[in-house]
């Protein structure tokens, strides 16, 4: 406890870099002078729910180790407190980028390099842990961009094991957990968790990298409202180049692109889950996509 004391210098209101559902989070530096994030757990953590998503966090971050994942230096528990050390990533969040924070426009080339990162992101926590591992809250505002616009993936609070293949499981029955607009509409309905609600929705932070829009945008007009359902009626009507992120250039290529895209993220967010494409599947298309990008574009 010293040392994250030490580390924050004493949990100081000018380190704060974050406030979310587990509780605060300070910027710090390790007496190696190794950046960290430091998560602390409010003092409401006593009570059971917030104490579960404290051991889940720290379960799945101490099991996961993958250049396009947040890295875990540890956790403390002692007394009432409760804190995570996860690796610093300095250049905010998707979400903040998209909505060009520091004036710079995230090219249509960065978001695709984006989205294959966080498709790598969770292959690996679906197919190369030592049991599969759910997410289960992909969304613009948990993935982290390094200064060279790499992804990294973070927040595993709502994070669950998958359900046991080989015992003859199909799925997990839990609460549901996420956030609005990117919830699996089949895991609302059933209570069943499986690998593919995080297919639905990185499909819907595909719609988000493409559009600029957040998943509900509740000041638009009625068919706007719901940027994935919104876009994929222009897209099934052949209006495609209209969705574009009006920041980004319109040109053959991105239109090319942007289809190919739009495609993909029709089979993620498809209502019933087995017609959904895996991961790794999802993985394959969007570099198929990004060659054929850079092909238009030499």
């Amino acid at each position: 406890m010293a040392e994250i004391r030490t580390a924050t210098n004493n949990f100081s209101p000018t380190l704060k870099i974050g406030q979310g559902g587990f509780g605060t989070v300070y910027k710090g530096q390790l007496q190696d002078g190794t950046l960290v994030a430091v998560k602390r757990a409010g003092k409401s953590m006593h009570d059971k729910i917030l104490g579960r998503e404290f051991l889940s966090e720290v379960q799945a971050l101490s099991k996961v180790e993958h250049l396009n994942l947040v890295k875990c230096y540890g956790y403390l528990q002692q007394g009432d407190e409760r804190i995570i050390v996860v690796e610093y990533v300095a250049n905010r969040t998707l979400r903040e980028h998209l909505d060009c924070f520091n004036g710079n426009v995230l090219s249509l080339a960065s978001r695709l390099d984006i989205a294959i990162d966080v498709a790598h992101a969770i292959t690996y926590l679906h197919t190369y842990t030592d049991h599969p591992i759910i997410h289960r809250d992909i969304k613009s505002s948990n993935i982290l961009l390094t200064e060279k616009l790499r992804a990294k993936v973070a927040d595993f609070g709502f994070a669950r094991l998958a359900a046991d293949v080989e015992s003859g499981q199909t799925h997990v029955s839990t609460q549901v957990k996420g956030t609005a607009g990117y919830l699996d509409p089949e895991y609302l309905k059933t209570y069943q968790l499986t690998e593919k609600s995080d297919v639905y929705s990185f499909g819907i932070s595909l719609v988000e990298l493409v559009t600029g829009r957040r998943p509900i945008e509740s000041k638009r007009v009625l068919d706007e409202r719901v940027t994935a359902r919104w876009a994929m009626n222009k897209f099934i009507d052949g209006q495609v180049i209209t969705v574009l992120d009006p920041k980004l250039q319109e040109s053959d290529a991105n239109e090319l692109v942007l289809e190919k895209i739009l495609e993909l993220a029709l089979l993620c967010v498809n209502g019933s889950r087995k017609n959904r494409p895996t991961m790794k599947r999802c993985v394959e298309v969007l570099w198929n996509i990004r060659k054929e990008y850079k092909d238009l574009l030499d």
